[in-house]
């Protein structure tokens, strides 16, 4: 039983690790080849998969993240 349960357990770890591994940003806000990994990106058209061009607002609105978040500390 508990050798069946380790084995099931694996192949769930490796799935998810496949998935991860392979999932796609549906949002076409992607990481741009040669930017750095992490959490953010660098600001600008540049950085993105689609290099579309940006308004000016857009690249504005765009260099301001994360600093424009308001944090909760009042």
């Amino acid at each position: 039983m508990l050798i069946k349960l380790l084995a099931l357990a694996g192949v769930g770890y490796a799935g998810y690790r496949f998935y991860e591994k392979n999932r796609v940003d549906q949002n076409g806000v992607a990481f741009a080849d040669g930017e750095p990994e992490g959490a953010f990106r660098n600001a600008g058209a540049a950085s993105t998969t689609s290099h579309t061009p940006m308004s000016a607002t857009d690249e504005a609105l765009d260099e301001t993240y994360p600093a424009s978040d308001a944090t909760a500390k009042y």
